[in-house]
């Protein structure tokens, strides 16, 4: 699995970086932010792509989800 963290970056940056890793084949990915904005982004790009979400922490500032195809 792999582990990406994207905490302290803004909007598009979260996004960028979790669709290079799917565009690479990727197939579980842990993503770690503590955006708003980026955990709606990124969860947007997951589920258009074709993965299945996991929250495993899912807090306003603080978050982890686990995407798998």
């Amino acid at each position: 699995m792999e582990k990406l963290d994207v905490r302290g970056l803004s909007c598009p940056i979260p996004v960028i970086r979790t669709k290079k890793l799917i565009d690479q084949g990727c197939t579980e990915i842990l993503i770690i932010g503590d955006s708003a904005p980026a955990k709606e982004n990124v969860s947007r790009l997951a589920k258009s792509s074709g993965y299945q979400m996991q929250f495993i922490t899912d807090e306003k500032d603080n978050w982890e989800l686990e995407i798998k195809k």
